[in-house]
């Protein structure tokens, strides 16, 4: 199961420690939900998930300042005495020492940050389902192209690399050569990455491991690139029928994400860069709601029918 250290948390988002004297560094956070335990504070446990990070907010914070001492007592146990991995008071505000010390007690780590709530809570479910989101690697080249994440397949040795060093020297950007890490952040996106040991290098079979980033400039790099399209190469095939027209898309799945795949066939002379840039624009396009081979099924329609008129 994918995880994400609390230490690593604290870091991204600059949360200022309360309980310093809690260790947190086996501390791990499982699931990109997270709680404003509101309904719990005023009593209600039934359904509380514990195990998500715990926000309060100013409202929760209010109405713990006017509970009386005893009930606070009984509440703060109630609710920290569970698997809860860390609190984070929002708009640096400071718990009380009832709370303080029912934390310490119970080993739960305490943070603030001086951002709202609404803002903290958008910026840490966003980092959290990036972070944790299912995750596979695949083999190819992932470069952005006039702002497609154009995912290049094929085997090894055909020509993916060079066709991305080429893409990078027409000005794309390039997110990860050889292998691929892509994570589905939501329904409707997957996004890819490089591994670290990788990032912003190519290899290029003659000549080694070329530094992207130290020969090219920042500008030819990115760290994430949503995929929007998938371009297999394949070798050349008399046999086979290719594509002419392009009226019926091909798809291809990851994590149960359709994505639009074109099969290039590679013979000597074809430049690759220029057929992927203009599959990222062919895409774009149709995006924007034109489609160049229905409007070509169209005219060559309507020439059919003229000549049975005349």
């Amino acid at each position: 199961m994918a995880s994400v250290k609390l230490q690593d948390i604290v870091e991204k988002m600059k949360l200022e420690n309360l309980t310093p004297d809690i260790d947190i560094s086996n501390i791990k956070i499982t699931q990109p939900d997270i709680n404003r335990p509101a309904l719990q504070i005023a009593g209600y446990f039934e359904h509380f998930d514990a195990t998500r990070l715990q926000i309060i907010g100013f409202v929760e914070y209010t109405y713990m300042e006017g509970m009386a001492v005893k009930k606070k007592k009984e509440i703060y146990q109630k609710l920290l005495e569970g698997d809860i991995p860390a609190i984070v008071f929002c708009r640096e505000l400071m718990p009380d020492n009832i709370f303080m010390e029912t934390a310490i007690k119970n080993n739960v780590p305490l943070f603030m940050t001086k951002k709202s709530t609404s803002d903290f809570m958008a910026e840490i479910i966003r980092w959290l389902n990036v972070k944790l989101a299912p995750c596979i690697t695949v083999h190819g080249v992932l470069v952005d192209v006039y702002g497609e994440g154009v995912l290049i397949t094929g085997e090894s040795g055909i020509g993916k690399s060079e066709a991305a060093l080429e893409l990078i020297k027409r000005g794309h950007r390039l997110v990860s050569d050889d292998a691929v890490e892509i994570r589905k952040v939501s329904d409707d996106t997957i996004i890819g990455s490089a591994p670290d040991i990788t990032k912003h290098f190519i290899e290029l079979r003659g000549i080694g491991i070329v530094d992207v980033k130290t020969l090219f400039g920042v500008s030819s790099v990115k760290d994430t690139q949503s995929i929007d399209l998938v371009i297999k190469l394949e070798e050349w095939s008399k046999e086979k029928e290719y594509d002419r027209l392009g009226l019926e898309e091909e798809y291809t799945e990851y994590l149960g994400k359709k994505v639009v795949c074109h099969n290039i066939p590679i013979r000597p002379g074809r430049n690759l860069a220029i057929i992927c840039e203009s599959a990222a624009v062919n895409y774009r396009q149709k995006k924007m709601g034109y489609n160049a081979a229905q409007e070509f099924y169209k005219r060559v329609q309507k020439s059919f029918a003229e000549r049975r008129d005349d």
